[in-house]
């Protein structure tokens, strides 16, 4: 299994219960899928660097998880599905 880390932004006009509810779906995801999730970051409310979809500021979360090479590929499919999330990153913490 691979060290991988996913950062992604939820829309800041979601309500406190539905935001929790965003981030505990991405580690569902990776552990439905035979992933193990070694840490939660949230950030919070930060400005972002440039308008995205005519708003200012995005809700921040990092989740660092091992899995295998497949994983990361479902899990992308399954966020650019989702209205929650306005942008996303997955990393291999692995690569130089």
């Amino acid at each position: 299994m691979k060290n991988y880390e996913v950062l992604f932004v939820i829309d800041p006009a979601l309500e406190d219960d539905k935001k929790d509810a965003a981030v505990q779906r991405i580690s569902d995801i990776i552990s439905s899928e035979g992933g193990e999730v070694s840490d939660v970051d949230v950030w919070g409310l930060r400005k972002l660097a440039y308008p995205i979809q005519k708003k200012s500021e995005g809700y921040y979360v990092v989740v660092q998880f091992k899995a295998e090479p497949t994983l990361p590929l479902e899990l992308d499919r399954r966020i650019k599905i989702s209205d929650d999330y306005i942008r996303h990153i997955i990393v291999s913490k692995d690569e130089k």
